[in-house]
């Protein structure tokens, strides 16, 4: 079994006019939720083997501040360009790709593409995933390679606005 976390970037600003979508930072919630999140991500899901990110600044940022919750080094965090706007079928392929080594990968990215992959992977009750929420999926099987649509089991959904563990 495989398992794949999908963390939606936090809030992220829109009062810098001036940045580009790539660079827009967090804001103020978006800084006080992650932390949060990452605490009860990693009571309820545990410390992931492999963080794989975007590099747009709102999704990075929130991989660091998991990572820190984590106790992960961040320069462990590998970076995944693709991720960036990907279609959900470009994100299967970086699911393929995975390293079979890592058996629970937390990816960091955008919508729409994450929604779309969660529901693509498995039945879940949402159509839209929240900004800093996480959404896990059992994978029923051996290697990464072979991840792909309606082999998930969604085994968790968490938001900063659903006030349970």
């Amino acid at each position: 079994m495989r398992l794949l976390s999908l963390v939606r970037h936090a809030k992220s600003s829109w009062d810098y006019e001036e940045l580009s979508d790539f660079e827009r930072p967090l804001n103020e919630r978006g800084r006080r939720d992650a932390p949060a999140m990452a605490q009860r991500a990693r009571r309820l899901l545990g410390i992931p083997d492999r963080l794989v990110s975007s590099p747009a600044l709102r999704a990075i940022t929130t991989a660091h501040l998991f990572a820190d919750a984590f106790a992960l080094g961040r320069e462990e965090i590998q970076l995944q360009p693709r991720i960036y706007e990907a279609s959900p079928a470009t994100l299967v392929q970086i699911l393929n790709q995975l390293d079979d080594c890592d058996r629970h990968v937390m990816l960091f990215g955008h919508n729409p593409g994450f929604s779309q992959l969660a529901g693509l992977l498995a039945p879940c009750p949402f159509d839209e995933v929240p900004t800093c929420a996480v959404v896990q999926v059992a994978l029923e099987i051996e290697h990464w390679r072979d991840a792909g649509p309606g082999l998930g089991k969604l085994r968790q959904y968490l938001y900063p606005k659903d006030g349970s563990d």
